[in-house]
C-alpha cells in the first residue's frame, strides 16, 4: 500500500510513480518487459534514481556534518560521511523503513532472499530519495535524509569515524587475501577504575596483533591500525 509508505516516509507524493520507481529492482522489469526492450525496463527499474540519490545524499549529508563540526579536518569529514552513506547504514536505516517489503522483485531474486540483502536495501534507500528529491524539491530531501539518518548524524563524530575506518580497511584488507573475518579480544585491563588501560590483540587466522586504549574501543582502533601497518597498509596520518 503505497499510502502506508508515504506515512512511514511523512511524504505525499504528487507523482506516485516515482515511489513505484523507486522500489521497483531490476530484475523485475526484466522479468514484465518483453526481451528486447530494455530501454523500456530501464525506464521502469530503479538503477537511474539510485545514481541521482548517491548524489544528494552525498550533498545533505556533507552539508550537515559540516555545519556541526565546523572545526574538524577534511580528512575526519570525508571519514563520517563514509560511514554515513555506507551500505551497512543505508541497508539498516532502510530496513526500519520496511522498504523491503514493498520492493518488486523478480521471481529470481525472491528466492535468493533479494529482499534482505544489504547492497539493494541500501540501493533502495538511495532511490527512494531521488523520488523525494525529483517530486519535492532539495528542502524535502533535506527533510527526508535528517528525518531517516537523524540518530546517526547526531552521533556521528571524528572518533567514531576513525576507528570505524581501521577496523573496516582491515577487515576488507583481510577478506581481499580471503582470510578470515578478524574478531577482536580484551587480553588485560590495567590501573584504577578511573585511568583504566585496556589491552586488546585482533586475530585472524595464526596472526595476533596488540593495541591498548583508554577505551576497548580505542584499543580496537589502535589494533587495526598497528595491524595494517605491519600488513604494509599504514592508514593516512591525520591532517594537522
Amino acid at each position: 500500500d503505497p499510502a502506508a509508505l508515504e506515512q512511514t516516509l511523512a511524504y505525499t507524493f504528487r507523482n506516485r510513480a516515482l515511489l513505484e520507481r523507486a522500489l521497483t529492482h531490476r530484475s523485475w522489469a526484466h522479468e514484465n518487459v518483453p526481451a528486447g526492450e530494455e530501454a523500456r525496463a530501464r525506464l521502469l527499474h530503479n538503477e537511474a534514481l539510485e545514481f541521482v540519490g548517491d548524489s544528494v545524499l552525498g550533498l545533505v549529508v556533507a552539508d550537515a556534518l559540516f555545519r556541526s563540526h565546523p572545526g574538524v579536518t577534511e580528512g575526519e569529514l570525508s571519514r563520517m560521511k563514509h560511514r554515513l552513506v555506507s551500505t551497512q547504514t543505508l541497508a539498516r536505516v532502510a530496513r526500519g523503513l520496511q522498504f523491503g517489503e514493498y520492493l518488486r522483485v523478480g521471481r529470481g531474486e525472491e528466492k535468493t532472499g533479494g529482499r534482505r540483502k544489504l547492497a539493494l536495501l541500501a540501493d533502495t534507500f538511495e532511490a527512494v530519495l531521488a523520488a523525494v528529491f525529483l517530486d519535492g524539491g532539495f528542502d524535502e530531501a533535506v527533510r527526508f535524509v535528517r528525518r531517516a539518518l537523524g540518530e546517526e548524524l547526531d552521533e556521528a563524530t571524528p572518533e567514531s569515524a576513525a576507528a570505524a575506518d581501521y577496523k573496516t580497511m582491515l577487515q576488507e584488507r583481510l577478506q581481499a587475501e580471503r582470510h578470515l573475518a578478524p574478531h577482536y579480544d580484551v587480553v588485560e585491563t590495567l590501573g584504577p577504575p578511573h585511568a583504566r588501560t585496556f589491552h586488546v590483540e585482533v586475530v585472524w587466522g595464526d596472526a595476533r596483533v596488540g593495541g591498548e586504549g583508554q577505551t576497548i574501543k580505542a584499543a580496537e582502533t589502535d589494533a587495526a591500525r598497528r595491524a595494517l601497518e605491519q600488513m604494509g597498509a599504514p592508514p593516512q596520518a591525520e591532517e594537522q
